[in-house]
Formats: structure tokens, C-alpha cells, sequence
């Protein structure tokens, strides 16, 4: 560590605060592929147990600027929880382990019983983390899913943790030429993600290798093809 860093952090210890990310924006944004712990869940918790927490650094580290860092309960109060952290932060000067931390429980982004009781059980919930091919800026700019098509999966390799699922989706090209189309830039990344900007087509998941699927934006519908139809090169 530099001179200047450990100048910077003596001042964040000295004058710098904390504060705990509400995680709820995050999973409104992302629910296919941010999940937080159950109302039951959480309510089964008890002095003793630990939860995960999101806490920012103001001023902000060099590196990170929030860590998530597990505290132990200790009081349970419905003007708010109190804990002591139970790690370490890794850049954080302003907290060490024991510190007293206070938040509510909505801010729990994952917990762990203490001891032998038995965890409640989450309700089940199916992910998406099989892959897909997408167009880049159905992801980064908003364009709305246009054409669906299920090939053959031929894009994962024999140690990836999730398997191709076959899907290749595109964003609406109705006002592009070849040229253009063809310019655009593809991610290989988990269907969630493709969901969490767009799942108009969620209900069509399940559908089987060789499937198509157009989208009339008029009725909001997908609409069939047949192989004579099927322009994914195009």
C-alpha cells in the first residue's frame, strides 16, 4: 500500500461514514437473475444467526467502493435490527470486525442459521442461467426482443458450469438493412439476463429445438414460423 493510499485511508477512518445498500431496487431491476432471502426466511431469524449485508464505504475505497459482509444478530426490534460485523472488510477503514452495525431486515440479501435449527424452506423458484446468444443491445440500449429461434446447443464447452440452451434472440431490425444487421454484436450470456430486459417471450422457454418465433408488435403476440420462414442468418 502506497503512501498516498494509506493517507486516504486514515482520512476515511477518521472523518469517512457507512452506510447499508437497500438491495430491493437491485432485484426489481434483475429478478430472473437477483435473489433475496423469503419474508418467512427472514422472520425465522433469530440472536445468533448470521446475515449478509451490502455495505458502501463514503468516501469510496480505491478499489471497491461497497463490500457484502456477514453479520451475527444480536437484537431483534421492529425500530430495527442491531449486529456485530463478522468479517474483516477488505477496504473499509472505517469498520472492523465487531463493529455494531443497525439495519432493517429488508436489507438482508442472504442468512444462515445458527447451529442445528432447521432452515425454512424458499418456495420454489426456477432460474435461468442456461446461455443464449443475444443481441448486444437488446442488453445495453433497450431494443425490444424481436425474433426468437432455438437451434441446436453448439456453443458451450465441456467444463462451463451452464449449458447452451440453443436460444438465439434478436432485437427489432425492422428498420435495418443487411449491412447493419449484420454489424451488430452478439453476448453469450445466461437467459436471465436476456429476461430481466425483456420476457415478453418467457412463455415460450420451454419450446423445443427447431422452434421460431416472430413478435407482432401491433398485438404484442409471437407469431410461428416454419422453416421456410427462418431468417436468424439474415
Amino acid at each position: 500500500m502506497g503512501l498516498k493510499h494509506r493517507l486516504y485511508n486514515l482520512r476515511r477512518r477518521a472523518f469517512g461514514s457507512w452506510s447499508i445498500d437497500d438491495p430491493r431496487p437491485i432485484q426489481a431491476d434483475a429478478p430472473y437473475t437477483y435473489f433475496l432471502p423469503s419474508a418467512e426466511r427472514i422472520a425465522a431469524l433469530r440472536p445468533g444467526d448470521l446475515v449478509k449485508l451490502v455495505i458502501r464505504s463514503h468516501p469510496p475505497g480505491p478499489e471497491w467502493d461497497a463490500e457484502r459482509m456477514w453479520a451475527e444478530v444480536e437484537n431483534i426490534a421492529p425500530e430495527g435490527w442491531t449486529g456485530a460485523l463478522a468479517n474483516t472488510p477488505c477496504d473499509m477503514p472505517q469498520l472492523r470486525e465487531g463493529s455494531r452495525l443497525t439495519f432493517q431486515p429488508f436489507h438482508i440479501i442472504d442468512l444462515i442459521y445458527e447451529g442445528d435449527r432447521e432452515a425454512q424452506p424458499e418456495l420454489p423458484r426456477r432460474e435461468y442461467w442456461d446461455r443464449c446468444m443475444v443481441d448486444s443491445c437488446v442488453l445495453d440500449e433497450g431494443v425490444p426482443v424481436y425474433y426468437i429461434y432455438r437451434d441446436e446447443p453448439d456453443m458451450g464447452g465441456e467444463d462451463d458450469k451452464y449449458p447452451d440452451s440453443g436460444w438465439r434472440i434478436r432485437g427489432d431490425y425492422r428498420d435495418l438493412n443487411d449491412e447493419q444487421l449484420h454489424a451488430r454484436k452478439h453476448d453469450y450470456i445466461a437467459i436471465g439476463k436476456v429476461l430481466n430486459a425483456d420476457d415478453s417471450w418467457l412463455h415460450l422457454i420451454d419450446s423445443p429445438v427447431g422452434s421460431a418465433w416472430l413478435r407482432n408488435f401491433e398485438t404484442g403476440d409471437y407469431e410461428p414460423l416454419g422453416d421456410e420462414d427462418n431468417h436468424g442468418d439474415n
